[in-house]
């Protein structure tokens, strides 16, 4: 029985094209054994040089999203290092492209300011995606970021397509919505 059940979950990976998935806690730890583990599976996926970095980037900041803003969290809101928050990533091919998926949850409060913040790299085209993101450096970090606020800029500078993303009503836990985001490279 044990062996089905994993075969099964084996068997939709595969037919997905699964080439790495993680679910559960983040912390720097573990973003570090991942990020082995992902460049492993990027070269024996046979990922260009700049396809590889690409994808590093953005699994990168799809962490760091996770790590300061999932609303699941085994460490205190005001604990600045050494955090610990729930999520979840996976890496997969889509013929010749790479697709990276990552969910957590967020304080339904929150999801009007995320949206605010993805909505306009949709209508924005690779150019103007690079200049905001070069402006951004210069800037302050907004008051409302735990980063230098430059994570969606860097997924979508990375992506080949616009950024797809939703909320979805968290059935379990009132007051938290899960946000999905998906990076085509």
């Amino acid at each position: 029985m044990l062996y089905e059940e994993f075969n099964e979950f084996w068997d939709v990976a595969r037919k997905r094209n699964i080439i790495f998935f993680y679910v559960g806690y983040f912390s720097q730890h573990v973003v570090s054994a991942i990020s082995e583990t992902v460049k492993a599976r990027l070269d024996t996926a046979g990922a260009a040089g700049p396809t590889r970095r690409r994808i590093f980037s953005s699994f990168i900041e799809m962490s760091q999203n996770i790590m300061h803003y999932s609303a699941d969290s085994l460490t205190p809101d005001a604990q600045l290092d050494q955090q610990m928050r729930r999520g979840s990533f996976c890496i997969g091919t889509r013929g010749d492209s790479f697709f990276l998926l990552c969910a957590n949850p967020v304080s339904t409060d929150n999801v009007a300011q995320i949206r605010a913040r993805l909505e306009p790299l949709h209508t924005m085209t690779m150019e103007e995606i690079r200049l905001a993101y070069k402006k951004a450096l210069r800037e302050e970090a907004p008051a409302d970021s735990k980063g230098a606020g430059l994570g969606f800029l860097t997924m979508a500078r990375d992506a080949s397509e616009p950024l797809e993303f939703e909320f979805v009503q968290d059935p379990q836990e009132p007051g938290h919505t899960i946000f999905c985001i998906k990076a085509i490279i």
